[in-house]
């Protein structure tokens, strides 16, 4: 081994010593300074936490090629090792410093599809696309003669991947179109119910009432029929029919299904609860319903499984006749 060479392996290797050590003690006081997850700065550390060390790599063959004098092709491909360690380290943290910033932007300003793993994805999908460009640059690479392979081979990728491809357009669909969003509790005409927790960029994950997720591709929900019931807004109407004999006083029953009603929890006063005397009066017995709002879906069941509880209770105490035949 040449001399030169070995004093740039040496300077290398110590400058990079260096560089780690103090990118490990500086993240360290700058970590126990900043408390809030929420701030730029704690976003920022966060992101280059792993380019940095790309960029003690860089320092450390700028230092190595400064304090020694190598060959003129040991400069040229170490200045292109540099480059490269500059555009990849840049990309990730442009990358990851736009996804946590919409993220944080969306989760402040209640716009869900911000948050939305198919927005993560195509994020980072544009900006690495940019230093990908950057880099074939670089190496004088050629752009258009890949672009025309890529575009004559476009067609194979896309028949072997219609089905990836037909879900990545659907959920690119959905985040434009916003028939749901993140938090919003929707029911498919399939059958399956539950809490939007995230669009990704093939499929959609929704949480259960059984606490369980539900992974739903992206195009089964564009062609579907789907309930939305958070839209236009959260709150749900609950009904509960009500029986009684043909000579129960329904008068009586409406205003004690009303002051039920106005007494329970989580019931809105806002529209206010009703009784309607529908069907009304039938061969066996009369019908009645009770309408009541909540202020979402998740509390519908629990609401209307107290309020037939107490009109059951009531009505024994009062003394209302139930249908002498079974309904």
């Amino acid at each position: 081994m040449s001399p030169q060479l070995l004093n740039a392996l040496v300077a290398f290797s110590v400058a990079l010593l260096v560089f780690l050590v103090g990118r490990g003690l500086i993240f360290r006081v700058l970590f126990r300074r900043i408390a809030d997850k929420q701030t730029f700065a704690y976003v920022f550390l966060n992101s280059i936490r792993f380019p940095s060390i790309l960029w003690c790599f860089a320092g450390a063959l700028a230092t190595a090629i400064h304090n020694a004098t190598p060959s003129k092709t040991i400069i040229h491909w170490a200045n292109l090792g540099i480059g490269t360690f500059l555009i990849v380290s840049t990309s990730l943290v442009m990358a990851a410093i736009l996804v946590r910033m919409i993220a944080v932007y969306g989760e402040r300003n209640n716009m869900p599809f911000a948050v939305a793993g198919l927005s993560r994805t195509l994020t980072y999908v544009v900006v690495l696309s940019v230093g990908l460009m950057m880099l074939l640059r670089m190496f004088d690479v050629e752009i258009t003669p890949i672009l025309t392979a890529l575009g004559v081979g476009g067609l194979a990728v896309a028949l072997a991947l219609q089905d990836t491809l037909a879900n990545l357009f659907a959920g690119i669909h959905i985040l434009v179109e916003e028939p749901l969003l993140v938090g919003h509790f929707i029911k498919l005409s399939s059958g399956e119910e539950g809490v939007v927790k995230d669009i990704g960029w093939r499929t959609t994950r929704i949480q259960t009432f059984g606490n369980s997720i539900t992974v739903i591709p992206n195009t089964k929900i564009t062609s579907s029929t789907l309930t939305n019931f958070s839209m236009p807004d959260r709150r749900v109407t609950g009904e509960v029919q009500i029986v009684a004999a043909h000579h129960a006083d329904h008068d009586r029953i409406a205003e004690i299904a009303l002051e039920i009603a106005s007494q329970t929890q989580d019931v809105l006063h806002e529209p206010a609860p009703s009784v309607w005397f529908d069907p009304g009066v039938l061969p066996t017995h009369l019908q009645m319903k009770l309408v009541v709002h909540v202020p979402t879906v998740m509390e519908r069941g629990p609401v209307l499984s107290v309020l037939r509880r107490r009109l059951y209770e009531r009505f024994n105490e009062e003394g209302i006749p139930f249908p002498a035949v079974r309904v």
